[in-house]
């Protein structure tokens, strides 16, 4: 396929590219001769101190621009479609896969099966190593693509080739150790299946990973994640708290031996373990260095601890004020201490609603996916009075707007209230206390 490159979108001013006269429209085709296929490449070949450009004008017309630089100097360029294209889709059939449990009507985005290598180094996503070509391997090593996010699940091949429905999914060791030796810091995951890769499979997975530490840095596991729509698929059953208890002990006593042999506790149960076990969840120790947040591991831990600061400088009474807080059923247990000490402030009166999802099916019970319509099913308007409070995490990063694409300002006009996402104790104290300006989000409503 003829090379088309990276179209330039935004050129900014007084840059090096904006004296050498580039503009919206051209494509920059290669730096040194390095054809460009992505953001990555243009980055990594950018800090050269003397680069050869070939670039196509939107005219048609080729240029070859040479320049001298600083290594740290950027040529000031911004690329269409973020300069990565097309995301790179996944061709597994994984028994567990959570888009095959997604119900029809939902936002686009939300059904794509991605398994891109790029963004997992870019953005942190997860990927498989299923659908990676030779060259791409290849790729990731030379130009140290690290840290990379990878979805192990279980280092036995048979196992992994039937849970991720793909031969390629055998090769999971070999391609780890040919990481490992290109010096690729990795994080890795296990989604728990009961009954699948679990007990020995488990035990037999983290001693492999642990066998290529320091490059595999850390060992995340996960519960499962089973919704209301598994018609005709593979069979499987949700974590039970005994099970539960039993895997964040385990979890406890190889963080023990890890920190002795590492001085690292390398593996971590996610949040979700903790709170179905009812279990106490471990001190900021236990988490190391917080590798895997956005997977969430440790961030009730965080939440705890900024909790704990926070009610210290509370104040002991304020303006007369009604407001009711949102979570889901798993959080809820952690938020109702908070509620209750909340009430304790002169004037304030606040109300923990703990909303079911209706939705994807009551086993879901994660905050993050709860949708805007079983909210307006389960809170009536006028009942939140002054302010409703909702986590930040029910939200579409880029946008607020809940799963199923309903807005937070339709939520705010519909229940006729005053809200505000809050990401954090900070946040959602200053909401309540007279400063909705410093949430993530707030909608005044008109």
């Amino acid at each position: 396929m003829k090379n088309r490159g990276l179209e330039v979108c935004l050129v900014k001013p007084e840059s090096i590219a904006a004296e050498l006269g580039l503009e919206p429209g051209d494509r920059v085709l290669s730096i040194n001769g390095e054809t460009l296929h992505d953001l990555i490449d243009y980055r990594f070949w950018e800090t050269e101190e003397k680069l050869s450009i070939d670039v196509k004008k939107a005219g048609g017309e080729l240029w070859i621009l040479d320049v001298e630089k600083d290594f740290d100097q950027c040529l000031g360029l911004e690329f269409s479609g973020g300069g990565f294209g097309r995301t790179r889709r996944c061709s597994n059939k994984c028994v567990f896969c959570f888009v095959d449990q997604m119900p029809v009507g939902l936002r686009k985005t939300l059904y794509v099966r991605d398994d891109d290598y790029r963004l997992s180094f870019w953005s942190g996503n997860f990927i498989t190593l299923t659908n990676l070509k030779d060259n791409e391997l290849r790729r990731i090593a030379r130009q140290r693509l690290s840290p990379i996010y990878i979805s192990v699940h279980t280092t036995n091949p048979a196992l992994r080739r039937e849970m991720l429905g793909s031969d390629k999914a055998a090769l999971i060791m070999d391609q780890l150790g040919y990481l490992a030796e290109a010096g690729i810091e990795m994080h890795t995951q296990v989604v728990l299946c009961p009954g699948l890769n679990d007990g020995a499979e488990l035990e037999r997975t983290t001693s492999d990973l642990a066998g290529l530490w320091p490059s595999v840095s850390s060992l995340a596991v996960v519960p499962v994640g089973l919704t209301r729509y598994r018609q005709e698929l593979f069979q499987l059953r949700g974590v039970a708290s005994g099970e539960a208890s039993d895997l964040v002990r385990w979890v406890g006593a190889r963080q023990k031996q890890y920190t002795h042999d590492f001085g690292d506790p390398f593996i971590f149960a996610s949040d979700e373990f903790y709170l179905l076990a009812g279990e106490t969840v471990p001190p900021a120790v236990r988490y190391g260095s917080f590798p895997q947040l956005e997977n969430g591991v440790g961030l009730t831990r965080l939440f705890l601890d900024e909790w704990a600061k926070v009610q210290k400088t509370l104040p002991p009474e304020i303006a007369a004020k009604k407001a009711a807080i949102l979570t889901g059923s798993l959080a809820a247990q952690i938020l109702s201490p908070v509620a209750e000490r909340l009430n304790k402030i002169s004037g304030l009166n606040v109300s923990l609603h703990t909303i079911e999802n209706y939705f994807f099916g009551r086993q879901v019970t994660v905050a993050g996916l709860v949708t805007g319509r079983d909210i307006l099913k389960q809170v009536a308007p006028g009942e939140a009075g002054d302010l409703l409070v909702i986590p930040s995490v029910m939200l579409k990063k880029e946008a607020p707007v809940f799963l199923d694409d309903i807005s937070l300002a339709e939520l705010a006009s519909r229940l006729q209230v005053n809200t505000a996402a809050v990401a954090g104790p900070r946040q959602l104290v200053d909401v309540l206390t007279g400063s909705p300006e410093r949430a993530d989000v707030f909608i005044k409503n008109s």
